[in-house]
This record gives C-alpha cells, structure tokens and sequence, in this order.
C-alpha cells in the first residue's frame, strides 16, 4: 500500500531536535496536516510549533514513563502515521563496569519504549484506517559495534519486535517500517565520538519515500546502504518472507 503523508496527522517521538526534527520538517513540506511533537519536555519543540503555522502540536511523551505515552495516545486520537524515533545511547563495551546499567538503560528506553508505543497506538491506528508505524532502529541492529555493544544489543532487541510488529499489524492494514540509519549528524553521534556522519534529512526523505513504496527495510546512509548491499539477499529472503509462504 502506498501512503501519502499529505493531509495525514502525524506523531514522531523525540520530534524536538536530531533526526527528529528533520523528519517533522520533512512531514510539513510533504503536506501532514498535523503533527503531534511527542517530547520530554514540550517547552523543547517550541520553535517548531511556532514556525509551523499551526499543524504542530506539542505532547509530553516520555518512553520510560508508560502513563505518558498512554495519555498521549488519548490526546492524539487522529493520528494516522507513527514514528517513533526517540531513543538512547550509551557507549560501553561488554567487559565495561557499567555495561550491564547501560543496557539496562537502553532496553528500557529502546526496546520497552517501542513496545509501549505500539501497545498504545495500534488501535489508535486501526481505528484511523490502519496508517503507518515507523521504527527507529540502526544499522547496529545487524552488526554490533564494541564500543557499543549494548546499544546495539538494544537496537537487535528492537529490531526484531519491529519485524514481529509487521506481521502482527498487518491484520489491521498498517504498514511497518524499520529505518536503520549508521551515523548521522546529530547531538547523540558527537557525543558518541561518531564521525563522517549523513546529514538527518537522508533518513527522512527515505521514510518519506518508504511510505510512498510500501518498504519495510531502510538503510538511508552511506554506511547503512554498504551494509544493506551484504545484507538485502538475506533479508529480502527470510525476513520479509512469510513463514507460511510455499
């Protein structure tokens, strides 16, 4: 199915900045006629709320608070298509003394996170027409990284509950997208020490163009697509294969 975000209400998690905020961005110039800001702190999506002439919205969301995302998916009871992109970071390696807190830290956020949005905005979904809910995830997702090993265990975790969210919402109409960015251009990746970085408007014009095509996998960066040339047979071929197919 092809779905065409104008006109469409939209909530991006983590909307106030980074890879967030271009996907906003590039939402409003494709024509959404409302997108909710979900955020920490809504006072951060300020100046996008104020140059948005009225189609965004700002909406306290918080993936390690559950009663957050609850609230929120009550407040945006239109919404149409779901990204949810906020996520963490810890650089640790898994002899680190701190490696098994970071992972503790990233699970929850990356992964529980996910699972409570999607608890809570897939009947919102179904009952708008099915839309679309697109994940975050990274190119860690398939090949892990020492310095960060417990991120990419996290984005693994999340990988796979995103793969299992395309079977399962498929019964309600809802295309699944699962964006696998490398390092991009961002607060997170300068802290991370990341270099040669993409700038975030690749990752949302490949959502974007996802949406348009009905494509599960994206890999939007340089990085991302050298590791989609090695991993696409595999992935075309047994992920996105139904395991009823003959």
């Amino acid at each position: 199915m092809a779905i065409d975000p104008k006109g469409k209400t939209v909530l991006i998690t983590g909307a106030n900045r980074g890879i967030g905020l271009s996907i906003a961005e590039a939402f409003l110039k494709a024509g959404a006629a409302r997108i909710y800001a979900a955020v920490r702190d809504p006072a951060s999506a300020h100046d996008l709320v104020a140059t948005s002439g009225g189609r965004v919205v700002a909406l306290s969301l918080d993936l390690s608070k559950p009663e957050t995302i609850t609230a929120a998916a009550t407040t945006a009871g239109d919404v149409q298509i779901v990204v949810n992109n906020a996520g963490v970071l810890r650089t640790a390696n898994p002899l680190a003394a701190d490696a098994l807190d970071s992972l503790d830290y990233e699970i929850d956020i990356n992964v529980k996170g996910l699972i409570r949005v999607a608890q809570a905005f897939a009947p919102v979904l179904a009952r708008n027409g099915g839309g679309a809910f697109v994940q975050l995830n990274s190119v860690a997702s398939v090949r892990a990284f020492p310095a960060f090993a417990t991120y990419a265990a996290s984005k693994a975790a999340a990988y796979s509950i995103t793969q299992a969210l395309r079977e399962t919402l498929a019964a309600q109409g809802t295309q699944v997208v699962s964006v696998h960015p490398g390092p991009i251009e961002t607060d997170m990746a300068k802290a991370a020490g990341l270099d040669d970085t993409d700038p975030p408007s690749v990752v949302a014009d490949a959502i974007l163009a996802a949406l348009e095509h009905d494509t599960f996998h994206v890999f939007p960066d340089k990085l991302a697509k050298q590791i989609w040339f090695a991993y696409q047979s595999f992935a075309q071929a047994v992920v996105e294969r139904s395991m009823t197919d003959g």
